[in-house]
C-alpha cells in the first residue's frame, strides 16, 4: 500500500509539473508570436488564371464562349492598402490592423555592415497588433515617433554592429545611401526576426524603398484569437487576399509543443501504471490471505458487493490520500521551477521557466490515477466476492 500510494503521489505530481511546463513555454511562445508577427497577415492578390476558352455553337450564326479559370495567381504587395485596411476592420474580431512596408537593405556603422530588412511601419497602428512597446530595453519609443531619421534596432543586430542608443547609422538601398540614428533597441527573443529588422517610419521608408505606394503586408490583431483560421477565410474570399493565421505560419513549431505535452504525460504516467500493479498486488495478496475472514462475512449476511466494495474503498482511500499529496506536490514543484533561472533565445525570449497554471492540469492527472487504479483494484474485488464459505470450508475456493 505504501509504495502504491508513493507512486500515486509522484505519478499525480509530476504530471502536474510537466503539463504546467510545456504549456506553459508553449503559451508564452504563441505571446510572442502574437505580439511580433500578429493573429493573421493579409499579403499578395490572388487572381484566378484562364487556362482555355472552349466555343459552342449557338442558335442562328451565334456561339458561345466558356472560360475555364484554372489556378491562381499571387501578386506581391497590396495595392490599395487604406482601402483594404477599411475593409478589415469592418470585421467583428478585428481589433487592429497595421500597414507594413519591407525590403532589402544593407546596413552600415563603424564596425561592419550587414544584409537587413527595413520595415516601414506607422508607430500607433503597430502598437495596436504588436507587442512592441514592452519589447522595448533600451531608449525612448517617443524619439523614433518624433523623429523621421529615427530607427529601431533589434538588440543582437545592434551588438554585432557595436552600435548604441544615439549612434548613427547608414542604410543602403538601390544605390541611395542615407544616414539614421538609433532610438531604441527592441528585443522579442525571436532570432530571425532580432538580427534582420530595422523599423523607420513609413514615409522615411517609402523614400528609401522608392516606393510611394502600396504595402508588403497588413497585420492584424484579434480580439479572440482562436477565431483566426476562421476569420482568415473569410477575410481571403472577401477580399481575394492571401491571409494567413498564427496557427498556420507556425503550424511546425505547435506540433512540437503538442508532441511533447503528450510525450511528457505518457513518460510520467508510468509512475501512476507502477501504483495500479502495485494496488493489484497488495489487494490480491490480502485476498489470499483473508478468505477465511470472507468466508465469515458471507455467512453473516455480507453480500457479493459488499465484500467487493470493502476491498474497493481500500483503493479508494488510497488513491484520495495520493492525489491530494500528488496535487501538492506539483503545486510546490511547480511554484519551485517557475522561479528558477533559465537563458532561453530563439524562439522567444525568457530568464526564467515558464509554467501555467490551469486546474485542468490536476483534472487530467486525477483522471489517469483514478482509472489505472482502480481498473487494477477491480480484479481482486471481484475475485474476493466471488468466494463461497462453502468453498473455503473444504478448501476448495480459487
Amino acid at each position: 500500500m505504501l509504495m502504491s500510494l508513493s507512486c500515486i503521489v509522484l505519478g499525480v505530481g509530476l504530471f502536474v509539473v510537466t503539463q504546467a511546463t510545456t504549456s506553459g513555454f508553449e503559451q508564452f511562445f504563441i505571446k510572442t508570436i502574437l505580439g511580433t508577427n500578429g493573429a493573421i497577415r493579409i499579403e499578395d492578390k490572388i487572381q484566378d488564371t484562364i487556362r482555355t476558352l472552349d466555343a459552342s455553337p449557338g442558335s442562328g450564326s451565334n456561339f458561345h464562349l466558356a472560360l475555364r479559370t484554372e489556378g491562381k495567381k499571387y501578386i506581391e504587395g497590396i495595392e490599395e492598402p487604406q482601402m483594404v485596411m477599411e475593409a478589415l476592420r469592418k470585421f467583428d474580431n478585428v481589433s487592429g490592423v497595421s500597414e507594413v512596408l519591407h525590403g532589402p537593405v544593407v546596413i552600415r556603422s563603424s564596425f561592419k555592415s550587414e544584409s537587413v530588412h527595413a520595415y516601414g511601419i506607422d508607430l500607433d497602428d503597430q502598437l495596436r497588433v504588436s507587442d512592441l512597446a514592452n519589447q522595448i530595453v533600451q531608449g525612448e519609443l517617443s524619439d523614433f515617433r518624433d523623429k523621421p531619421s529615427a530607427a529601431l534596432l533589434g538588440r543582437e543586430m545592434a551588438t554585432r554592429l557595436q552600435l548604441a542608443v544615439g549612434d548613427t547609422f547608414i542604410l543602403e538601398s538601390q544605390g541611395d545611401a542615407r544616414h539614421y540614428r538609433v532610438a531604441a533597441f527592441y528585443e522579442t527573443g525571436v532570432t530571425d526576426i532580432d538580427r534582420v529588422r530595422v523599423y523607420l517610419n513609413m514615409g522615411e521608408a517609402r523614400s528609401l524603398l522608392k516606393k510611394p505606394t502600396g504595402a508588403s503586408f497588413l497585420q492584424l490583431s484579434l480580439y479572440e484569437v482562436n477565431r483566426a483560421p476562421a476569420d482568415a477565410a473569410h477575410m481571403q474570399v472577401a477580399l481575394q487576399y492571401s491571409a494567413a493565421s498564427w496557427q498556420d505560419r507556425e503550424k511546425t513549431w505547435l506540433e512540437v509543443f503538442r508532441a511533447l505535452r503528450i510525450s511528457t504525460a505518457v513518460t510520467v504516467s508510468v509512475f501512476t501504471l507502477i501504483a495500479g500493479l502495485a494496488m493489484f498486488n497488495t489487494l490480491a495478496m490480502i485476498v489470499m490471505e483473508k478468505t477465511k475472514e470472507i468466508a465469515i462475512l458471507r455467512s453473516m449476511g455480507y453480500t457479493r458487493q459488499d465484500i467487493s466494495r470493502i476491498f474497493l474503498w481500500q483503493a479508494v482511500i488510497v488513491l484520495a490520500l495520493g492525489t491530494v499529496s500528488g496535487w501538492l506536490l506539483g503545486a510546490a514543484v511547480t511554484y519551485l521551477i517557475s522561479n528558477l533561472p533559465i537563458h532561453i533565445r530563439g524562439i522567444f525570449a525568457t530568464d526564467t521557466f515558464i509554467v501555467r497554471w490551469s486546474v485542468w492540469h490536476y483534472v487530467a492527472a486525477t483522471i489517469t490515477a483514478v482509472v489505472m487504479v482502480m481498473a487494477a483494484s477491480l480484479i481482486p474485488a471481484r475475485r474476493a466476492a466471488r468466494l463461497e464459505p462453502g468453498d473455503v470450508i473444504r478448501g476448495t475456493a480459487q
